[in-house]
């Protein structure tokens, strides 16, 4: 996505970097498409990484808090540096009902929350908030092991929601440090 403070917006161009989204970036092409040739009336939205209940724990934030409620090894690509902007799924699903009210066909809406934080960070945030005492926070930070990053894996992703913001009258309601301690005691009470 270019330089490391720049955001995506809905007309930057698209060069993925791996298979998985170069398949995300093939669909949106194969929707625009349908859309000019046979004016399907379509949208395209593109959001950044999901948090909250539900969430498989393959993912990156319900595999900490399970692995750290567990006293399981927390593994950690690239030594966390990668950086993601973070959206509740409450917000998320909020903003796709705006574009099917308000959004205009043919368009390409992004949304996104601008909580940009390093993978490494976000990891110690989950810590702080799981620990009881800075014993515990000290204990749950050994758990971190540093593993052999995957191909392909994109250095950051976040992206400029101005446009949403801007045309359907939408931005994100749950702020990351609220949304993040109820995704921790969601998953705390789930029963696995």
């Amino acid at each position: 996505l270019g330089k490391k403070n720049t955001s995506f917006k809905e007309n930057s161009v698209i060069s993925p970097s791996s298979p998985y989204s170069a398949s995300k970036a093939s669909g949106d092409h194969l929707v625009n498409s349908y859309f000019r040739t046979y004016k399907l009336p379509t949208i395209i939205t593109r959001c950044t990484n999901n948090y909250g209940p539900y969430q498989s724990l393959e993912k990156l934030i319900p595999k900490v808090i399970f692995n750290a409620l567990n006293n399981k090894i927390i593994p950690v690509y690239n030594k966390g540096r990668e950086m993601r902007d973070w959206i509740h799924v409450e917000d998320h699903a909020e903003a796709i009902l705006k574009v099917i009210k308000y959004g205009k066909e043919g368009n390409v809406y992004n949304i996104g929350s601008r909580n940009k934080i390093t993978n490494i960070d976000l990891i110690k945030k989950i810590l702080i908030l799981i620990s009881k005492t800075k014993k515990d926070y000290k204990n749950l930070l050994k758990l971190i092991k540093f593993v052999k990053d995957r191909p392909g894996h994109d250095y950051k992703y976040f992206i400029n929601n101005s446009k949403a913001k801007k045309q359907l009258k939408w931005k994100p309601k749950i702020k990351f440090d609220y949304g993040i301690k109820k995704t921790i005691e969601w998953y705390k009470n789930k029963k696995y």
